[in-house]
């Protein structure tokens, strides 16, 4: 989910996740409208802030490959014949 989905589709959810990232929400807004990038280090704050529902990927679309190398799916095990 994008991070401005998250923040519209609940009232009170942009005053919560603002507090919990200790952002104002003029930045928060930022944040969700692509007018400041995320760090790598608010991205997990915000995948846990929102309890999974926008993720790392969701955040870093283009590099959460690079970041975060653990969240690739795993390749699956070749059957031998």
């Amino acid at each position: 989910m994008k991070l401005k989905d998250y923040v519209k589709h609940k009232r009170g959810n942009a005053t919560y996740l603002a507090e919990r990232l200790d952002v104002s929400l003029s930045y928060l807004s930022q944040l969700s409208s692509g007018g400041a990038s995320v760090s790598p280090e608010r991205c997990v704050l915000i995948e846990e802030a929102t309890s999974g529902k926008v993720t790392r990927k969701d955040l870093r679309p283009n590099d959460w490959h690079l970041i975060w190398p653990e969240l690739r799916p795993k390749p699956k095990p070749r059957s031998v014949a």
